[in-house]
């Protein structure tokens, strides 16, 4: 799928979240508005036949008005207009409230005239049995003189209860949008492996090619009659032939590294090694390809002979991962400096460069597979783009730690961090 698609798909899928999702939320709170007319309503009516109960126990009228008032959302106001009995009254609201199937707890309190307070009755919970008080301040209603007050403490909870249905379907529009998220993210991280796996193929062939088309020149050079005639030509073919293989068993070693990599097929056979010695070998190994771009390789080693636990093969190609890049990343005159120092019980093992360096805003992505730092043309550096991620997985796999530091144009510095071994360690 072309970039475009995908984000046209991606455009699309997450205008039509919203709208579902606004959608949704609007109708969530219109069924809530709904049922909370609903609770009012059946309060109101389940509190005037209380009221109408309460009058006709001490044998008079009812006012001619509604008796019943909402001062908030819930709290309600019902004038009696006759001295209260604080105990038939307990008994008329659980009876009217279990015959409506009002099963909610609350409060009530009545007006008293003399000491123009408002006494607290009694808090009834159907669900415990215990029915702990809990004393709340009730408000005042100036216009009435014989009244009760009642409180719903829990009414917002005990009408979301009711709307089960919406609960389910927000339950399940949360799933589906949970999927969508991931699938998003699938077919991003998909596209973005296609991508780095596509510039991965781009780059292998572009190694190949070369050294390929380099032997097949040789080949047909060395394929001449008269070649035989000519030592130093053939010498000098011959050479760059063997060169040539040199290289592309270079590029295969790494292809080979990725693979090992991917089927976690890296096994690691700890050894004490001489740290300074494999620093030795590979700056010598390096040192004619860098006198060749007018550099040179710099030991700064510290006095004493470090010595580590470490698969010694992938330790070496550690280094060399790590000394190719400093020297391909340089535009000339390649200066890279090794340097081993000891902290806290750790070794401390820093490749330094004068090279292009890398952006604050690369860093964090240099390690991971395929990934090479924008640089313009993609064949300016020679490279798949594996190499330190294998040195990441090396560290990883010995528990080690590596970092960089880095500035563009001023180089950049990478620093192995190794516990050294200790004297019980045997060969």
């Amino acid at each position: 799928m072309k970039s475009n698609h995908i984000r046209i798909a991606v455009l699309l899928g997450s205008i039509s979240v919203i709208g579902i999702i606004a959608f949704q939320l609007y109708w969530v709170n219109k069924s809530f508005d709904l049922a909370e007319q609903q609770f009012n309503q059946t309060i109101e009516i389940a509190l005037y036949n209380v009221a109408e109960k309460m009058a006709s126990f001490n044998g008079h009228q009812l006012p001619n008005e509604n008796p019943v008032r909402q001062i908030s959302s819930n709290y309600f106001i019902v004038d009696i207009n006759d001295i209260i009995d604080a105990s038939i009254l307990d008994h008329y609201l659980k009876t009217e409230f279990e015959y409506r199937n009002i099963r909610i707890d609350y409060e009530y309190a009545i007006y008293d005239c003399e000491t123009d307070e408002m006494v607290f009755g009694s808090y009834f919970d159907p669900s415990d049995d215990t029915n702990n008080q809990v004393e709340r301040t009730f408000q005042k209603y100036d216009e009435f003189t014989y009244y009760f007050g009642i409180i719903f403490p829990s009414k917002t909870l005990y009408i979301i209860k009711t709307m089960n249905v919406w609960i389910i379907s927000t339950f399940v529009l949360i799933t589906a949008l949970v999927f969508f998220a991931y699938a998003i993210f699938v077919i991003l991280r998909q596209k973005r492996l296609s991508e780095v796996q596509r510039d991965f193929i781009n780059n292998m062939t572009h190694e190949f090619k070369t050294p390929v088309s380099t032997i097949a020149i040789s080949a047909d050079v060395l394929n001449q009659p008269e070649i035989i005639h000519d030592p130093s030509r053939l010498q000098n073919y011959a050479g760059i032939i063997a060169e040539q293989n040199k290289r592309i068993e270079h590029q295969i070693e790494k292809v080979l590294q990725l693979a090992r990599i991917d089927k976690k097929q890296f096994e690691i056979k700890p050894n004490r090694v001489n740290v300074h010695e494999m620093i030795h070998k590979v700056a010598t190994s390096f040192e004619p390809n860098v006198f060749e771009k007018g550099g040179d390789i710099q030991l700064e080693l510290q006095n004493e002979n470090p010595v580590i636990m470490a698969d010694p093969d992938h330790f070496i190609n550690a280094l060399y991962n790590l000394v190719d890049n400093a020297i391909k990343y340089c535009k000339s005159h390649p200066k890279v400096t090794i340097r081993t120092h000891t902290h806290q019980g750790k070794l401390h093992i820093s490749v330094s460069d004068n090279g292009i360096g890398i952006e604050k805003k690369y860093q964090h992505k240099i390690f991971d597979k395929f990934y090479r730092v924008p640089t313009g043309n993609v064949h300016d550096v020679k490279g798949f783009g594996i190499g330190l991620n294998y040195v990441k997985s090396i560290v990883r796999n010995h528990h080690w730690d590596i970092r960089v530091k880095s500035k563009p144009a001023e180089g950049s510095t990478f620093i192995l961090i190794i516990p050294l071994a200790s004297q019980k360690h045997e060969n």
